[in-house]
C-alpha cells in the first residue's frame, strides 16, 4: 500500500475542521522535520518546505548523524524562505568546538534575518567516539560548558575566556601563544535561542536550567507527567534562564499518518522505531531504548534489541507492537486521530514536528492548531 493510499484524508466525506471536538481549543505550532539524509538528498524537500511556509508552519528543522550535516541544507533550503524559523535538531556537539558552533549560529542568524534556532545535543558514544573521535563520558557536564562558551561568543561582551574541565580558552598546555579573542562579527541578536536535545530526566532538567527549549526525539502523552517533573526541577534551580513553560519551548517529533488501516500505518513507522530501539546506540548505552522502556515496553524493547543486534532486522521490525507506535504517533482513521489529537495538545509540547508529503500538511495543521 502506497503513501497516497494511506493518507486518504477526506474519504469520510468531512473536513478535519468539521470533525474536531470541543477540545480543539488546545493549539500547538507545527514545524517540518527534514531529518538527516539517507544515501542522498531527500526527494521533494524543496516543494515540502515551500508548502510548509505557505500554510503557516512555524519552523523548518534539519538533522545530522554521520553523513549529511545539519547546517548546509538548512542554509541552502532556508534561502528560499522568508518567514519560517530555521532550526537544527540537532547539531552534534562533538562535531564542532563550541566556538565553531557559535560562529555558525552568528552567521545563520544574520543570513536568515534573525530566524535561526540553535539546537544541539550530545548524541551517543558510538557516534561521538566512533565517528568524531571525541570522548563521551560526562555528557551533561560537557554540555553545560559548551553552551556557556556559545553564549559568551554570541553576546560579544568581551574576549572569550573559559577555564573548564573539558574546554579551555585559550588552550591550557599549548604553545602559550593563544590569546583571548572576540568574534569579529557583531551579532544580529545577542541571545540566539538555544535548544537542547535530551531524553533522560537529568538531561531534560539541564535543558530547563540552561537552554531556551527542549528537543525530545520520541515523546508520548503517557510520559508527560514524568517530563514535566524533570523540567520543573530544572526551572527551579538557581540561575535558571526560565521559570516555567510560558517562555520555554518544547519541540518534538510527532508522526501523523491518516488511513483506516491502523496496522498499515504502523508498518510505515515500525522500521524506524526498531532502528532506534534496537540498533541506534550500543546495547549498554541506548537512550532511545530507555524512552520506550519507561513507557512500559521493557520486555518488548529487550526482544527488539536482541533481534536487531543479532542481525534479524525484519524480525525486530515485526516485533514492534502496534500499541507502542500508537503511543508515539497519531495513526489511523481521521476520526481516530482527531479524537486523539487533544491529548497531545495538553502535553508540554509547544511545536510538533511532522514530515512526509506536502499534501498532508493542511490536514495536519487543522488537526493540531
Amino acid at each position: 500500500m502506497g503513501g497516497a493510499d494511506l493518507v486518504s484524508t477526506y474519504d469520510m466525506g468531512q473536513t478535519v475542521g468539521e470533525s474536531l471536538n470541543e477540545n480543539s481549543r488546545w493549539a500547538m505550532k507545527v514545524g517540518l522535520s527534514t531529518g538527516y539524509w539517507s544515501s542522498g538528498p531527500p526527494a521533494g524537500v524543496v516543494e515540502n518546505i515551500a508548502e510548509a511556509e505557505r500554510l503557516g508552519f512555524d519552523s523548518i528543522w534539519t538533522s545530522e548523524a554521520y553523513g549529511s550535516d545539519a547546517l548546509t541544507p538548512l542554509a541552502w533550503w532556508g534561502a528560499a524562505t522568508t518567514r519560517v524559523r530555521l532550526g537544527t535538531a540537532i547539531m552534534q556537539m562533538a562535531a564542532r568546538t563550541p566556538t565553531a558552533t557559535a560562529m555558525a549560529a552568528l552567521t545563520m542568524d544574520h543570513l536568515s534575518g534573525g530566524r535561526f534556532i540553535l539546537g544541539v545535543g550530545a548524541s551517543g558514544p558510538q557516534v561521538v567516539e566512533g565517528w568524531y573521535g571525541q570522548p563521551f563520558p560526562k555528557p551533561l557536564a560537557r554540555t553545560r560548558e559548551y553552551i556557556d562558551i556559545i553564549r559568551q561568543v554570541v553576546a560579544r561582551e568581551g574576549p572569550v575566556a573559559f577555564d573548564g574541565e573539558y574546554y579551555q580558552l585559550p588552550l591550557a598546555g599549548g604553545t602559550g601563544l593563544g590569546k583571548m579573542l572576540k568574534s569579529t562579527v557583531h551579532p544580529l541578536r545577542r541571545d540566539i535561542p538555544i535548544m537542547l536535545a535530551a531524553e533522560g530526566p537529568k538531561n531534560v532538567s539541564l535543558a530547563a536550567e540552561i537552554a531556551d527549549g527542549w528537543l525530545p526525539l520520541w515523546f508520548s502523552p503517557k510520559s508527560d507527567g514524568f517530563y514535566r517533573a524533570a523540567l520543573a526541577e530544572g526551572f527551579a534551580r538557581p540561575g535558571s534562564r526560565h521559570q516555567g513553560l510560558d517562555t520555554f519551548e518544547v519541540v518534538s517529533l510527532l508522526p501523523v499518518i491518516v488511513a483506516d488501516d491502523v496496522e498499515a500505518c504502523a508498518d510505515l513507522l515500525r522500521p524506524m522505531l526498531a532502528l532506534y530501539i534496537g540498533g541506534m546506540g550500543a546495547k549498554e548505552a541506548n537512550f532511545h531504548y530507555e524512552v520506550f522502556s519507561r513507557l512500559g515496553y521493557e520486555a518488548q524493547c529487550a526482544r527488539i534489541q536482541t533481534l536487531y543486534l543479532d542481525g534479524h532486522k525484519s524480525d525486530a521490525i515485526a516485533a514492534v507492537p502496534t500499541a507502542l507506535v500508537e503511543d508515539v504517533a497519531l495513526i489511523g482513521s481521521l476520526a481516530k486521530v482527531t479524537a486523539e489529537a487533544p491529548q497531545w495538545k495538553e502535553t508540554v509540547i509547544s511545536t510538533a514536528l511532522v514530515s512526509g508529503p506536502a499534501f498532508q500538511y493542511e490536514m495536519i495543521m487543522e488537526l493540531l492548531t
